[in-house]
């Protein structure tokens, strides 16, 4: 093991892999990064437990659900109170179009990346349902062109 989070060599192998696919069986996974299968799944359950892996889904496409449409919007929030942020934070989770939600540093409090139909559900998002809030000050919408271009997280070089 190194000192990167206890995380090795062959540990960024499986993750790499994993990232890639996480449905490929273990039995493919330790051929794929050359161990036993044992060992494989021994790595990979301790991956797990330490929180190295924190999760295993499905990715969905958008569009193919009908959700054309993707935007970040900037939105900054007044006061800063721990109630008002609590009951935003939930509320924006609770909406079915929310992908994610990021709090930042900078003029905005956060990013809220969102799925919807066109123009009009957006429109509806930004009146209807982040407008209500009085804390919410200003919204600011950025259009998405395209797919998000994503990468794995890798080792450090």
């Amino acid at each position: 093991m190194t000192n990167n989070g206890g995380v090795d060599s062959v540990d960024w192998k499986i993750l790499a892999e994993l990232q890639n696919d996480a449905s490929i069986t273990n039995k493919e996974l330790a051929e794929r990064v050359g161990l036993a299968t044992s060992s494989c799944h021994e790595r990979v359950r301790r991956l797990r437990a330490t929180g190295v892996i924190s999760g295993i889904h499905a990715v969905v496409d958008p569009v193919a659900v009908g959700r054309s449409m993707q935007a970040i919007i900037a939105v900054q929030l007044r006061p800063h109170r721990r109630d008002l942020v609590d009951r935003f934070t939930a509320d924006v989770l609770a909406m079915p179009e929310t992908l994610a939600l990021f709090n930042v540093s900078g003029p905005e409090d956060f990013f809220l990346h969102v799925a919807v139909r066109d123009s009009a559900h957006l429109q509806r998002i930004l009146i209807d349902r982040l407008a209500t809030h009085p804390e919410v000050w200003h919204a600011q919408t950025h259009l998405i062109y395209g797919k998000a271009v994503t990468a794995p997280l890798r080792p450090d070089r």
